[in-house]
């Protein structure tokens, strides 16, 4: 087996101001944490989901625009609902495939929702308007309480602070998943499934590691480096 596993990254795709391409991108703090804790991050293209489950060693489902809510049975709430059709129709066959084949899974914030979305679960569409929460500022950093037990409780303690820019949250959870860190206001901002192979955070790690870390967090470089030396574990198994 490889040290060092490959970590399919899924990416955003856009369409630039008067430009019929679309482009392929990615925050590079996501690539960037992979593999300073030890594995390779291979960007995903919007191409090849079964083969990219097949190849990769495990999956990171990154951050971006919204869930459509027809995905969990609704219309769009209001106009703060911003979504990308194309990615989603993708990252949902993308992230089915992993699924299927029982590969370690992370997500952060938009995957994050759509795994928990996927197993049955649903969303707040916009934290403002259905729960007068304001989660989206860059700036903001803000505790949240891990459970006893938990991945993240191990890591950092009980209570720690995190960053916060999402203006969507998890509702109901999923089936199999279990709610492990929440926030002062009760929202779920972590979850781990039955399996101990899926790990999820509403919050943003990757921004909290490496040079993109500030002091007002722990530095999440060790939440990766548990990630990477899971997806290790069971590579060997295979």
């Amino acid at each position: 087996m490889n040290s060092y596993p490959s970590i399919c990254v899924s990416t955003d795709g856009i369409y630039r101001k008067d430009s019929p391409l679309r482009w392929i991108a990615c925050t590079k703090s996501y690539p960037d944490a992979i593999a300073e804790a030890g594995g390779i991050p291979l960007l995903c293209s919007e191409n090849c989901p079964d083969e990219m489950a097949d190849f990769c060693d495990a999956l990171m489902l990154t951050g971006g625009s919204d869930l459509s809510p027809s995905l969990y049975g609704e219309d769009i709430l209001n106009e703060t609902v911003k979504i990308n059709a194309l990615r989603d129709s993708f990252e949902v066959k993308l992230a089915t495939s992993f699924l299927k084949s029982k590969k370690p899974i992370l997500t952060i914030c938009r995957g994050f929702q759509l795994i928990n979305v996927l197993l049955g679960g649903d969303l707040y569409q916009d934290l403002v308007a259905q729960k007068g929460l304001y989660h989206m500022d860059p700036q903001l950093r803000h505790p949240v309480h891990a459970c006893e037990g938990s991945v993240l409780s191990q890591l950092f303690g009980a209570e720690f602070n995190v960053n916060s820019t999402h203006h969507q949250a998890i509702r109901k959870l999923g089936r199999g998943l279990k709610a492990t860190a929440f926030s002062p206001e009760g929202l779920i901002e972590a979850y781990e499934d039955e399996s101990g192979l899926i790990l999820g955070t509403q919050f943003h790690p990757e921004r909290l590691t490496g040079s993109y870390w500030d002091d007002r967090t722990p530095n999440m470089s060790v939440y990766f480096a548990y990630f990477i030396q899971l997806v290790r574990n069971e590579s060997k198994k295979n």
